[in-house]
């Protein structure tokens, strides 16, 4: 199955600094997360994204909290999103497709990923928009999904299933703006990491 741009959405789980501090390789999946947010964006994929028990762990990054609706979040204090019920109001969470980005790989990316997939939506989680404290974590916890049947992508996996071919006007723009900029370079929140 490929990640259709009609049919899906994006999922950005519980980007908080007070716990994104002590992720492994933390600015790494920030500006993975930023990326996939402005390419949905810029493709018209309907974004939300959770804040977990924002009272105790602050709210999302403003880097990363800027680039959505205000509608679009999610706030939760279950592990998973399904659980909690925090996005079943929003008309995005109705499409049969899910990529998940966010922390932590372990708990709130695959308890939410897990609860999805037994719900018969198709999951997708970014395995380099996404992390943990311990390598170890999130490296057992990609490997578990990938055992339920879910499907374990890359960020640059998801840009071509959402464009689905090349040498359009679209995927031109595509390529200029998120494939062949460095880091460092203008629109860094559209950018690639």
């Amino acid at each position: 199955m490929l990640i259709s741009a009609e049919r899906s959405f994006l999922l950005v789980i519980d980007m908080q600094k007070k716990v994104l501090d002590l992720v492994h390789e933390h600015a790494r999946v920030t500006a993975n997360c930023a990326w996939l947010v402005g390419l949905a964006n810029r493709l018209g994929v309907p974004v939300l994204a959770t804040e977990h028990y924002p009272k105790g762990l602050g709210p999302m990054l403003e880097q990363l909290r800027q680039l959505f609706p205000a509608q679009a979040i999610g706030v939760k204090a279950h592990f998973s999103c399904v659980a909690a019920g925090c996005l079943d109001a929003m008309p995005a969470n109705r499409r049969p497709q899910v990529v998940i980005a966010g922390i932590e790989t372990h708990v709130c990316v695959m308890q939410t990923a897990l609860d999805f997939r037994q719900a018969g939506k198709e999951v997708f989680v970014v395995a380099d928009a996404t992390s943990a404290r311990s390598p170890a974590d999130a490296a057992c916890a990609l490997e578990r999904m990938r055992s339920a049947g879910i499907a374990v992508v890359t960020r640059e996996m998801v840009l071509f299933e959402w464009l689905r071919q090349a040498g359009t006007p679209l995927f031109k723009e595509i390529s200029v703006e998120f494939l062949q900029r460095r880091p460092g370079t203008a629109s860094q929140a559209s950018g690639p990491a």
